[in-house]
């Protein structure tokens, strides 16, 4: 008990003080800020009620210690401290919002038959006596009872039907009453799966991400780098262009002895070097595309089957499309004026806008 106390107004004594990290916590009055938060609240009277116990020991007040020990079960609710930020509620919240409509359904109709057994049976039972000369279902409240304890298998035993009559309606009800209570079981499992391979996916898929950009970064350095008209902000980054003002002695030197050098400003680059510099960026380019590649790679079977069938569509709209335009590459005296203009303004726009996707497409494929 000692040790637990010292335990408890330790980390109460700790929390408080810490508790300044944040802003709305700062200062006297972001103390008590903290300190009337209800988790706060219940920490200081456990620790308070406690300190008393201990120091009136058993030989104070009975009723006195009685009460304060009856407070004491708010210890209990330090275990909500195991999750502060509260994500197993929330995960539990969001599996039974999304499974509500299947758990009030089973449920509906497992009450039915919870109901309609209760009575059934009830009738059958409420004139047998036993050896002792009393009715086990002497109100429907009895055969309530014995249906809650029935299908929720718990089986007490208590309450037991005598006549036939009864042992066959509680057994037929019995069957169909427990499968029903038992399919949220099921429901709430399967949710729970679900929502755990959806995270795992959604994890999966943040991996990309970095991956993507990556590989954008570097396919349009390498674009850049093979442009032959390229910008001068292409090379600057390769370029040594900074200013250094060597450290002196104050005292042995003046300002007047202090040399500002200034180097590799108006050195440009040769041949060689941006031919090296092109080699560089096309091995990194190369580099990012097998991370990008190795990040795509199938999560489970769902995903394979989801990449085939979309490689599929691809694949078709790609034929569809050469087909269209070997038609109007050899026939296009059947193709109708209109259409003619249209697909000759889309190539015009696809040869103006993807410039960089076919370079790309046709240097560095992708897959």
């Amino acid at each position: 008990e000692i040790v637990l106390v010292v335990f408890f107004g330790t980390e109460y004594v700790v929390r408080l003080w810490s508790a300044g990290c944040r802003s709305k916590y700062v200062g006297i009055k972001g103390r008590l800020r903290f300190i009337r938060k209800p988790i706060s609240i219940i920490d200081l009277i456990v620790v308070i009620a406690s300190v008393i116990v201990l120091s009136v020991g058993s030989n104070g007040q009975v009723f006195a210690t009685s009460a304060i020990r009856g407070i004491r079960f708010l210890q209990i609710l330090r275990m909500l401290h195991v999750d502060r930020q509260g994500g197993t509620w929330r995960l539990l919240g969001s599996v039974v919002f999304i499974h509500r409509q299947e758990l009030i359904t089973t449920l509906y109709i497992g009450f039915l038959g919870l109901i309609f057994s209760s009575y059934f049976v009830y009738l059958a039972e409420k004139d047998a006596v036993d050896e002792e000369g009393r009715t086990g279902f002497a109100s429907y409240a009895d055969a309530l009872w014995w249906g809650v304890v029935t299908v929720t298998t718990i089986g007490y035993g208590d309450k037991v039907p005598q006549t036939w009559i009864g042992k066959t309606i509680a057994s037929c009800f019995s069957v169909f009453a427990i499968s029903f209570f038992a399919l949220p079981a099921g429901i709430l499992g399967s949710g729970f799966a679900l929502k755990v391979q959806q995270k795992q996916r959604q994890k999966h898929f943040n991996r990309q991400i970095p991956a993507a950009a990556s590989l954008i970064q570097t396919l349009w350095r390498c674009y850049a780098a093979e442009k032959p008209s390229g910008c001068s902000a292409t090379w600057k980054m390769y370029v040594l262009s900074s200013d250094y003002i060597p450290i002196v002695n104050s005292e042995n030197s003046s300002p007047g002895n202090i040399r500002r050098l200034v180097s590799f400003e108006s050195v440009a680059l040769t041949h060689a070097h941006k031919a090296a510099i092109k080699v560089i960026r096309r091995m990194q380019y190369f580099v990012a595309r097998r991370k990008f590649q190795q990040a795509r790679k199938p999560y489970d079977v769902r995903d394979v089957i989801e990449q085939y069938s979309q490689g599929h569509l691809n694949m078709m709209v790609r034929i569809k499309e050469l087909q269209r335009r070997s038609e109007f590459e050899y026939f296009p005296h059947n193709v109708p004026p209109k259409i003619l203009q249209v697909s000759k303004l889309h190539e015009s726009q696809e040869s103006c806008g993807g410039a960089l996707f076919c370079y790309c497409s046709r240097v560095f494929p992708i897959s």
